[in-house]
């Protein structure tokens, strides 16, 4: 615990007080819970890492928890994509899955204790007239004319809601606290609606269903949850919370909120992301340009790149915006350290070595990570022709252009020194080759004379080149702040129409011919690169993760 003696954040600070003083008998128990809606996203990596960070630290556990008391919009696809999520994290839940469909049955025994108590009583009013009932901040709201219903009517109206004789929106059951509260969420608010729906998991058992607020506490108190961390939109809730456990008389957890994420360029809104890709904005929940775990797995990101940008920002009280370029910081940390190097050309030309052998191909030695000795080397083949940048060539260069150019000597990385002698075009003025000689004695990369050159250039061997494509991506949206909308403008007018570009003719070395799906490279001078789950018989696919350049490391020194 805290081995680093490094400060804790509040919430572990909290947590460590709870068991120096024993007021959980020596316990730590959190929970993950989300509810399988949707696609976890990377201010859910937060959550996970802080709930399952904590249990480890502290010699506890945490519990996955699905929330599953919507089945209009619940489905197993999201159940699995979630567990998948947080294993590939690095988390492992044990023995401690739970669904709250498994407390259907005690919850329901609950609203009937509350019932007798004359707590709770079944409302025929609309889910609108509700709302136009509940006041404002600044005048209390109207008593429903169901409220004082009696007992005995309330139990047979429920259990008749339970057994399915009500259509839906028809009747909910209310809790009876105060209609003049100042806190909105205790204007006798809905425990239960009617929803005649196939739930996921318990089929048509259920035609009613436990609204998350009713449900929320009451699984934490099965569980015998010691520290429920939530967000802090939930804060006005705990007084909601804490009533309906008094009221019971069941275990009560303690509540702790803390301030979720919020990344610029970038939506958290689950209701958002899935309209993104219902209305095929993206191509699916791993789309690359997606904030999801599934999307930032498939683009290249690590899991340890996750946790380390969790762990950076940790956790506070108030709301804040990161910026997206720490985000990228951490990814370039950890890939800097993981991934081996190879060669590729995104947007080839083809370089002509005049005086080297016509048929001849040599293999250089190269390294696979300088950050990493353990990674050794490999050889990559050299012949007459290669392929280089199309970008590292200029015909007419300005003088601080360093790279190729007519008369200009250049260094090619591992290979040897090459200078330009030549271009030919094609009857549209574009340049589709450019002719070079070498010299022999520069094998390796240096010259034994000492003379310098400005500019090393990546390249491939056009004759053992592979087929590639690279797709390149850019923030999903145009504007920074996605909170701070225009009035009368939606989120989806700030898309960037340039936030995928796709290179269908890139080349890359032979080296990458058996890469996995999902592997992470680094291009040299290129950026990093996975290879997407699309590639398939023999044609690879890359999805560029990020690029070299550290734009956060660039803020930190300019403040710009």
């Amino acid at each position: 615990m805290n081995e680093n003696n490094q400060k804790l954040d509040f919430v572990r600070q909290i947590v460590a007080d709870d068991c120096q003083s024993g007021k959980w008998d020596g316990r730590v128990v959190t929970r993950f819970p989300p509810e399988p809606n949707g696609y976890l996203h990377i201010g859910h990596a937060k959550s996970i890492c802080l709930n399952f960070g904590i249990a480890k630290e502290f010699g506890g556990k945490c519990h996955l928890r699905f929330d599953d008391t919507n089945p209009e919009k619940e489905e197993q696809e999201y159940v699995d994509s979630i567990k998948e999520d947080v294993r590939w994290l690095g988390w492992d839940w044990g023995d401690n899955l739970f669904f709250a469909s498994d407390y259907f049955q005690q919850m329901y025994d609950w609203a009937i204790d509350l019932i007798k108590k004359g707590k709770a009583y079944v409302c025929d009013l609309t889910g609108e007239e509700i709302r136009q009932t509940r006041g404002t901040p600044t005048q209390a709201g109207n008593d429903s004319p169901y409220r004082n219903r009696s007992v005995e009517e309330n139990l047979d109206l429920f259990e008749r809601m339970k057994n399915g004789e009500f259509p839906d929106g028809s009747k909910t059951l209310r809790a009876k606290i105060d209609m003049a509260s100042p806190n909105f969420n205790l204007r006798d608010p809905i425990m239960y609606r009617i929803v005649h729906a196939t739930h996921h998991r318990t089929g048509d058992k259920w035609c009613i269903y436990p609204m998350y607020d009713w449900a929320h506490g009451l699984e934490d108190s099965v569980e015998k949850i010691t520290h429920s961390i939530c967000t802090l939109e939930f804060e006005n809730h705990r007084p909601l919370y804490d009533w309906f456990l008094d009221q019971l008389g069941i275990y009560h957890p303690q509540q702790i909120e803390f301030a979720r994420l919020n990344l610029t360029y970038t939506v958290m809104s689950k209701r958002k992301l899935l309209k993104l890709v219902q209305e095929k904005y993206v191509s699916g929940w791993d789309d690359p340009r997606m904030p999801t775990i599934s999307g930032m797995r498939r683009r290249g990101f690590s899991p340890e790149a996750i946790r380390n940008f969790c762990e950076k920002i940790s956790v506070n009280k108030f709301n804040s915006t990161v910026d997206f370029a720490l985000l990228q910081h951490c990814l370039r940390e950890e890939l800097n350290k993981s991934s081996a190097r190879v060669m590729a050309v995104l947007n080839p030309v083809k370089v002509v070595i005049d005086n080297y052998p016509q048929d001849q191909v040599e293999y250089l030695d190269a390294i696979n990570n300088p950050e990493d000795p353990a990674a050794g080397t490999r050889q990559i083949p050299f012949s007459r022709e290669i392929y280089i940048e199309r970008d590292d060539f200029m015909e007419d260069a300005p003088k601080k252009f360093f790279r190729l150019t007519p008369g200009r000597e250049v260094r090619l990385r591992y290979a040897y020194f090459i200078t330009c002698t030549s271009i030919v075009k094609d009857s549209a003025g574009n340049i589709t080759e450019i002719h070079c000689t070498y010299d022999p004695a520069t094998k390796g990369g240096d010259a034994p004379d000492g003379r310098k050159v400005k500019s090393t250039l990546h390249w491939v061997c056009a004759k053992n080149a592979l087929d590639a494509e690279a797709r390149m991506y850019d923030h999903l949206f145009t504007k920074e702040n996605l909170d701070d909308v225009a009035e009368g403008k939606y989120f989806t007018e700030y898309l960037n129409p340039n936030s995928l570009t796709t290179l269908s003719n890139c080349k890359v070395e032979p080296y990458l011919k058996e890469a996995k799906v999902l592997s992470r490279w680094q291009f040299e001078r290129m950026g990093y690169f996975c290879v997407d789950t699309d590639s398939k018989d023999g044609k690879l696919i890359f999805n560029r993760t990020a690029t070299l350049r550290d734009e956060w490391a660039k803020i930190q020194q300019t403040g710009k």
